[in-house]
């Protein structure tokens, strides 16, 4: 009999464990650890931001879909992992002993890497987590009442890029909506190299997407910059140059401004020579196995993936749902090999497909693979991508409460992207 502990019961560790439940022995057991016994779909958060959502209607409680599937639940966080022990230590002071190990914490958020960023004593806001977005949709309000400038973005070595996009154009739309936009000058500020960039080199023709976008909405933007600090009120952004060298210094005015964060590994398995790199991700193979502890396997935002490339400001590679899902696939039959006395021979596409939603339009991309040079490299806009952003958010929360291990990021591509293309993308 083996045990096989979860850590992490979000996008990835939800749907890790629901998966790997048919993957397993009738002997084994599986145990998901994770700090909120609630899951929250974060793609949705920007909605919840702006007022189009609750946090009831984006959450789902894992206790009963997991005691349907036999699953034990033990919502507590965890402290530190002793992997040469097989041990994990929680912050409740009990531990949990296992045989395998599968880590999808999802990132910590790295708002102290920057003075004045993040919505806890700082000055900007945060749409990472729902408790981020509730707080934002507090402070948008209060902004309404007196508006002025906005700056949206993403700092230095930033890793997600959509949803900084998606924030932008849903809070215009917003603002439209309440017909104060002519009151509130915008600004998106990156570390991008250009718009449409997304940490992929950009797919298909993102930049001249996003751009267009911008312009038809009247949103300037600044590529290339790093945020020195933010103040009550004020960010201080230096303009980097090709060859490294701040090319100018802004101290941009704000009245509201949500900037996404660095990201980095949680402390529990930080800092663990050959299971993390010096980020604390989770260093694994092509079948998300660890290779000095062959018994821990990652899947998520917390894996480690090298930067596409050298940039004048450091910018991280996204991981989306889509290639998430493929990872969790992967290792759900790789352990299910192992425990058989098989090698793991499944790997992930590591596909890069996402919908932006736009507020009352959006745009979507679809790379295959995710790194340059593609098989698949596509891009389109328009109305259809905000309404298919609402029939996935369906789709997913459905898996979650349901307790489905069915893929459901490719059925819901293969209905709002349609079928032919999504073949492509799965060919390879």
């Amino acid at each position: 009999m083996a045990h096989i502990v979860v850590l992490g019961a979000g996008l990835g560790g939800s749907i890790m464990a629901y998966e790997l439940a048919d993957q397993i022995r009738p002997e084994d057991r599986i145990t998901v650890v994770t700090k909120d016994p609630l899951y929250h779909f974060v793609p949705s958060n920007p909605w919840i931001a702006v007022g189009w959502r609750e946090r009831d209607d984006i959450t789902v409680d894992l206790t009963q879909p997991l005691n349907r599937k036999g699953i034990e639940f033990k919502p507590v966080a965890a402290e530190k992992l002793h992997p040469e022990e097989n041990r994990l230590d929680l912050v409740d002071g009990t531990s949990i002993d296992y045989d395998y190990l599968i880590i999808a914490t999802g990132p910590e958020l790295a708002f102290d890497e920057i003075e004045g960023l993040g919505p806890h004593g700082g000055h900007t806001q945060s749409i990472c987590h729902v408790d981020h977005a509730e707080m934002a949709a507090e402070k948008f309000e209060a902004f309404c009442k007196n508006p002025g400038p906005i700056i949206v973005g993403a700092v230095q070595g930033a890793s997600c890029y959509g949803p900084a996009y998606e924030f932008t154009f849903i809070l215009e739309t917003e603002l439209r909506r309440r017909k104060i936009r002519d009151k509130v000058p915008m600004t998106f500020v990156t570390s991008e190299p250009y718009i449409g960039h997304l940490g992929l080199d950009g797919v298909g023709d993102t930049k001249g997407l996003l751009e267009s976008e911008m312009r038809n909405h009247h949103i300037k933007w600044m590529t290339s910059s790093r945020v020195k600090k933010v103040e009550d009120g004020q960010m201080v952004v230096e303009e980097i140059a090709e060859d490294g060298s701040v090319k100018a210094e802004k101290a941009l005015p704000f009245g509201f401004a949500m900037m996404l964060p660095a990201f980095r590994g949680i402390k529990a398995v930080a800092g663990i020579e050959g299971l993390a790199n010096p980020r604390g991700f989770t260093i694994v193979d092509q079948h998300q196995r660890n290779p000095k502890y062959p018994n821990i396997f990652a899947v998520g935002v917390c894996v480690a993936i090298p930067p596409m490339g050298p940039t004048p400001v450091p910018c991280g590679v996204p991981k989306t749902g889509f290639m998430i899902e493929s990872m969790v696939t992967a290792t759900a039959h790789n352990l299910g090999q192992v425990l058989r006395g098989k090698e793991p021979d499944n790997v992930g596409t590591w596909n890069a497909v996402c919908l932006a939603d736009f507020g009352d339009s959006g745009v979507a991309f679809v790379a295959q693979p995710q790194i340059p040079p593609r098989n698949v490299n596509w891009a389109s806009s328009g109305k259809w991508v905000h309404l298919a952003k609402i029939g996935f958010e369906k789709y997913f929360l459905h898996k979650v409460r349901k307790g489905t291990s069915e893929p459901y990021y490719e059925k819901a591509m293969m209905k709002m992207l349609g079928i032919d293309k999504l073949k492509e993308v799965q060919k390879g």
